[in-house]
């Protein structure tokens, strides 16, 4: 990857609908040979894919709460089965195993304070093997 390159992930980046013409201009290339960059990142798997981002609250998702969960065993058969059973919730819409503590990094959404309260107590709270369960609820998101 060169300068160019980058500075073409950069626009995509910031905008990934952004026409290939517009996209050529601003990194100082003509247009067939931007085409052909952007398709040989894609073919190299620099760029994976891109997505369509929508409005959490008009899918009945714009309150989001950011867990740590750890688990009582530590062992191999206890994480998997926690993974296949909190990653199948509808609400959870990011899931990761850390290193270190917590043992899990959960972001979930609903529809607002009572939906999660009941997601948790009807829900997460039952799954097996969980030691602790910590929400945090963002204040102000900032980047």
């Amino acid at each position: 990857m060169d300068s160019i390159d980058r500075a073409i992930l950069d626009e995509l980046r910031r905008d990934g609908r952004i026409p290939n013409v517009d996209l050529a201009e601003r990194v100082g290339l003509t247009p067939a040979p931007c085409l052909r960059r952007v398709r040989r990142l894609e073919d190299d798997g620099i760029i994976i894919g891109y997505r369509t981002e929508i409005d959490p609250a008009v899918e009945g998702r714009g309150f989001e709460v950011l867990v740590n969960i750890d688990l009582v065993s530590k062992h191999r058969d206890a994480y998997l089965a926690f993974e296949a059973e909190v990653a199948a919730f509808d609400e959870v819409v990011e899931l990761r195993r850390m290193f270190g503590l917590p043992d899990y990094f959960v972001r979930v959404a609903t529809r607002d304070l009572e939906s999660y309260e009941a997601f948790v107590t009807d829900r997460l709270a039952r799954t097996s093997g969980l030691a602790r369960i910590d929400s945090h609820l963002t204040l102000k998101k900032i980047k």
